[in-house]
């Protein structure tokens, strides 16, 4: 099935998905209107408040700090959902590109992007995350440099195989006939048909990508105090456990929310895409 087959409503008839549409749209709303609905300044240090239980004035209490926790949530949302776009798209559109270059050229230049990428899988993405972050430092810009670098290699793989099975067919070859620039070929017929199997591949990739900036911020090496992240502010519950569990249990189940929401979506989008995949019940 193509892009422009599917339907909205097609794609909402699956519960599962439904559920992750809602999920995934209540976070970009908060993360839109953070300036608008977060009750107090995240960032704001009152100590006589540090450690409060949830309350009426602080609904998801306070750290250790005193900051209130739900201001901080409603930012870090914020945080978390741009980095992870960020870091998406860029995968996305550098995988995408190696990909179709290695599989429409083919010959040395495939053989050599397809052992640099085989070379790079070898390896735990989160542990070469790490090495880049070790060498470059902790920080949001490192990490959206370190994620990039390890997280266009499955694209590439998806694109360069999609790129291998179209290439030789008659309407490629008859635009090739007709003159049409290689340019023209890939960005017309190649990319259009490469969208597909990508689309799913970026919805499923959202909830890893969440969870790598997470881990990374739990580790003290993504986003540094006092920005919000969830990672972070995960780790920094961490030392208040057992009698404040509010601290780590909310961005704990924020970070499975999206992460869950995201591959309800690309499984929903993987049925429709792709009828042979679905379980006959």
């Amino acid at each position: 099935m193509r892009l422009k087959d599917i339907k909205l409503n097609d794609l909402l008839r699956n519960k599962a998905a439904f559920l992750g549409f809602i999920i995934i749209g209540i976070f970009i709303f908060t993360a839109i209107a953070a300036d608008f609905i977060s009750p107090y300044d995240p960032n704001k240090i009152t100590l006589d408040d540090k450690l409060q239980p949830p309350s009426s004035k602080h609904v998801l209490g306070t750290d250790q700090l005193g900051r209130d926790q739900l201001s901080r949530m409603i930012y870090g949302t914020r945080t978390t959902f741009e980095l992870s776009l960020i870091i998406v798209a860029i995968t996305a559109s550098f995988g995408v590109l190696v990909g179709i270059v290695a599989g429409y050229y083919g010959g040395m230049i495939d053989e050599i992007m397809m052992r640099i990428i085989d070379i790079l899988l070898a390896f735990p993405s989160i542990i070469l995350a790490l090495v880049i972050i070790g060498a470059l430092g902790p920080g949001i810009l490192n990490t959206v440099i370190a994620i990039s670098l390890v997280g266009w290699l499955y694209y590439a793989r998806v694109a360069r195989a999609s790129t291998l099975s179209i290439k030789e067919k008659e309407y490629i070859e008859g635009a090739r006939a007709m003159g049409c620039s290689e340019f023209y070929i890939c960005t017309k017929y190649i990319l259009p048909n490469c969208l597909p199997p990508i689309i799913v591949l970026v919805t499923l990739n959202m909830g890893g990508v969440i969870l790598t900036i997470a881990s990374l911020g739990f580790l003290g090496l993504g986003a540094q105090p006092p920005t919000p992240e969830w990672g972070t502010m995960l780790n920094e519950g961490r030392e208040f456990l057992r009698d404040c569990p509010w601290l780590s249990l909310v961005p704990g189940f924020l970070i499975m929310s999206s992460v869950l929401a995201f591959n309800f979506i690309g499984d929903g989008l993987r049925d429709l895409l792709d009828p042979r995949q679905q379980v006959i019940k």
